[in-house]
């Protein structure tokens, strides 16, 4: 009788271990897909950051340089693109297209020394850069969370429990291979 209440003690540990090790897990699985979605949302929140000082900084050198509308057009279009872009492959080939315009309008600005020495010029470029420098630093977050996501569920006893959750390996955010984004920028300097 005592050898029987011990096996049924053991029997209850382990069930209850088990239960708890599968939602730890199952928890844990979901925490850093979460961790992946609001890591993706900070990388779209500054994008659209930068959506929101292209016009500043474009209208800021229509001023000046009236008769450079191809480059005004082209970061128009890139900007539509970024913001009607979805998942982060569409995001890092749009993005690439507004680095590689805004590029060249910062190369066209250095045609006009006044320009150069404008207050909100001058201020909407900090903005910019400080901006890309955001966006370098939650790429570089987003992937490692990404990174981490996907071990997990790629592990055991991770992978037990992916599937079930429904939840697939995250994507990366990477400028897509030989866009203008691996190229080199223009070198801009004042």
């Amino acid at each position: 009788m005592k050898a029987l209440l011990i096996t049924i003690g053991i029997i209850v540990a382990i069930v209850i271990i088990s239960v708890i090790a599968a939602i730890s897990i199952r928890n844990g699985l979901i925490e850093r897909d979460e961790g992946v979605k609001a890591a993706w949302s900070q990388i779209d929140t500054q994008l659209q950051r930068r959506a929101d000082l292209i016009p500043n900084l474009v209208n800021t050198v229509k001023g000046y340089a009236a008769h450079e509308e191809k480059i005004f057009t082209e970061i128009a279009d890139a900007r539509s693109r970024l913001l009607a872009a979805k998942g982060p492959a569409a995001k890092a080939e749009a993005g690439a297209m507004v680095e590689s315009a805004l590029g060249r309008l910062l190369a066209i600005a250095e045609n006009y020394p006044t320009l150069k020495a404008n207050e909100n010029f001058i201020r909407l470029q900090d903005e910019l850069a400080g901006t890309e420098n955001r966006i370098s630093v939650a790429r570089t977050r987003y992937n490692d969370t990404a990174r981490e996501f996907n071990a997990s569920i790629r592990k055991f006893p991770g992978s037990l429990f992916a599937s079930g959750l429904g939840l697939s390996p995250a994507e990366y955010f990477q400028p897509p291979e030989g866009s203008a984004a691996v190229q080199k920028p223009p070198a801009v300097q004042f």
